[in-house]
């Protein structure tokens, strides 16, 4: 077995966590130039947009918590835009699918990252729209060193850019070639654009109005007529492999600004544990501490086939929940406090047996039996296999045997103790076609609904789809209060809640609770096309001991090991009563970063 013991990153001044280095270090730049968490981790967002374009970008979409010194509790940035007014069950079915594609212009709901990176710098931020879009221009402008995993990307796609999406071909093969890992890439398109807007915003006077006027040339102005001028003409190649029209227009877009909504929150053992709501998959990781919260995690070992088994088996469940019964409480009444509750998670327990479940099994809910019913036929795996078609695919981690997008992950926390964690993803180079004079595609998180009728994620004008982002915050019993997160689609939850386990029960700081082997199940319903299944799959990282991995197959569970190091993207940061400030970022991949002083 391989445990490492690294200390944990620490200071006074603040922290940032990311999943770039250079991310990282110009978030660390506008703390150092007075600006908050929020500030810091506004431009980091901004800068990833360019640095990781197979992970995020500015069409995409953001769940972000803002946990602001001196409160009592955080709120969450709801940036997960809805579904436009033509995005109908009824034309989608005239289209010829079953399932929404996890690429074109059918899987697009309205960008929402980008205004909830600006209700949140206008409400809590210190610096100016310039200060922290700059370091983001230059990057666009002038090149940043091109990512190996972001030419694999574009390797995959180059065909279709080429033959299908010419607009991307434009963008992300300079001189029709692939580019290479390591040499400046620029996209001084996508540098016009953020230029352009920050022209606009600075045509009137005063921080907060040119934020205002950056969301009203984003929602209102160029960027919405932009993807309106595309959008009514584009008929693309998509994930089946046919060409059709999609039905995002501006005026979906002026229609939509992001919102603030209070954290769900769960006591375990002491600590307050945070999450975003019921139109996220961040609820699981609260189901799940409920539903170990009589179990003696402490005496167990934290790398032992029991602590694997009973983790696994407990996600399992949750999920079963996420996939039956989550979604927009604007369109459904969400059995939340039911779902959350001790007596509910206590009831889920008692179905945790030492064998690995091959089945999937929601809780029972009185008038919501046909939502269980729904999922269970949905869930059934398929005897005739899917392709993931062009550009789809679970947007996941590189060990699972693609080169497809994922996601980025962003704690802050400042001199002040104002905290951040934001996880910004969607709108990556496979998504959809390049927007033309913006230089990004649009997102694919459509494809998380279902084009049934009757369940709380069916397709439906203005709603949510059940996104699987989820940042995370959490409130020790010694009043420290922690931020953290992970990209990884539907792994999200299931590697914070070892990582937040092992934090509570086993002594270990953020950088062992990190760098501790991590495992997760595929049992569960995938939220990308084409929404597989995977019965009884546990993905185990090798530092596990072989007679543990073997105790684990031997339970039932369908084991793959991965590559070493290649589970989880963890990021996280604290402070302690004191006002000291912690930091800790993964080693795995050789992409997260953390820094502080």
């Amino acid at each position: 077995m391989i445990f490492t013991t690294r200390p944990e990153l620490s200071g006074t001044f603040g922290m940032v966590a990311s999943t770039h280095w250079i991310a990282t270090a110009v978030g660390m730049k506008m703390l150092e130039a007075g600006g908050t968490a929020v500030d810091a981790a506004t431009a980091s967002g901004f800068v990833l947009n360019v640095l990781e374009p197979h992970l995020c970008g500015p069409l995409g979409d953001m769940p972000a918590m803002l946990w602001p010194a001196g409160a009592d509790e955080p709120t969450v940035f709801c940036g997960q835009g809805t579904a436009p007014a033509g995005a109908t069950i009824e034309h989608y079915k005239s289209e010829g699918i079953e399932l929404i594609p996890g690429a074109g212009l059918l899987a697009t709901v309205i960008p929402g990252a980008f205004d909830a990176w600006m209700i949140m710098l206008r409400d809590h931020g210190r610096l100016s729209l310039r200060d922290v879009l700059e370091p983001a221009i230059y990057y666009a402008e002038h090149g940043h060193p091109m990512l190996e995993s972001a030419v694999g990307s574009i390797a995959d796609m180059a065909d279709t850019f080429r033959n299908e999406w010419p607009t991307s071909a434009q963008v992300w093969l300079p001189n029709n070639a692939v580019p290479k890992a390591g040499q400046l890439f620029c996209n001084p398109e996508l540098a016009a654009f953020w230029t352009r807007l920050l022209t606009e915003a600075e045509s009137v006077s005063g921080r907060e109005a040119q934020i205002e006027a950056a969301r009203n040339a984003f929602y209102n102005g160029f960027v919405a007529q932009a993807i309106d001028d595309y959008m009514r003409d584009a008929c693309v190649m998509d994930g089946t492999g046919e060409r059709r029209k999609g039905v995002l227009n501006g005026q979906d877009m002026a229609n939509w600004r992001a919102t603030t909504e209070p954290a769900l929150s769960t006591d375990y053992h002491g600590w307050n544990v945070s999450k975003v709501g019921m139109w996220s998959q961040g609820p699981v990781l609260l189901q799940s501490l409920q539903i170990l919260a009589g179990d003696d995690i402490a005496a167990m070992d934290p790398n032992s086939a029991g602590f694997v088994h009973l983790v696994t088996e407990t996600l399992k469940l949750a999920f079963a929940d996420r996939e039956a019964y989550y979604g927009d409480p604007s369109f459904s009444d969400i059995p939340t406090d039911l779902l959350l509750s001790a007596e509910y998670g206590a009831a889920r327990r008692r179905l945790i047996d030492s064998t690995a479940s091959v089945v999937q099994r929601p809780g029972e809910i009185s008038g919501l039996e046909h939502w269980a019913e729904a999922f269970q036929r949905s869930s059934m795996p398929s005897k005739t296999p899917v392709s993931a078609g062009v550009g789809g695919g679970e947007p996941t981690m590189a060990h699972l045997g693609n080169r497809s997008g994922d996601t980025v992950h962003i704690d802050v926390v400042d001199r002040w103790g104002n905290m951040v964690s934001a996880t910004p993803s969607g709108g990556w180079l496979k998504s959809n076609p390049v927007i033309p004079g913006l230089g990004v595609p649009l997102n694919s998180r459509a494809q998380m609904f279902w084009l049934e009728e009757g369940r709380p994620t069916s397709l439906a004008p203005g709603r949510r789809p059940r996104t699987t982002l989820s940042p995370s915050m959490a409130r020790a019993p010694d009043g420290t209060r922690l931020a953290f997160g992970t990209p990884g689609g539907d792994q999200q939850d299931q590697w914070q809640l070892s990582f937040l386990l092992r934090l509570v029960h086993h002594g270990m700081n953020l950088q062992e609770a990190i760098e501790a082997p991590l495992f997760h199940t595929g049992h569960l319903q995938a939220s990308f096309y084409p929404r597989r299944t995977d019965p009884a799959l546990l993905m185990v990282e090798p530092q596990f001991d072989p007679d543990v991995i073997d105790t684990l197959r031997q339970q039932g569970h369908k084991i793959t090991v991965s590559a070493p190091w290649a589970i989880g993207r963890l990021t996280a940061a604290s402070r302690s009563p004191d006002g000291m400030l912690r930091a800790a970022a993964t080693p795995r991949l050789m992409q997260a970063y953390a820094a502080g002083r």
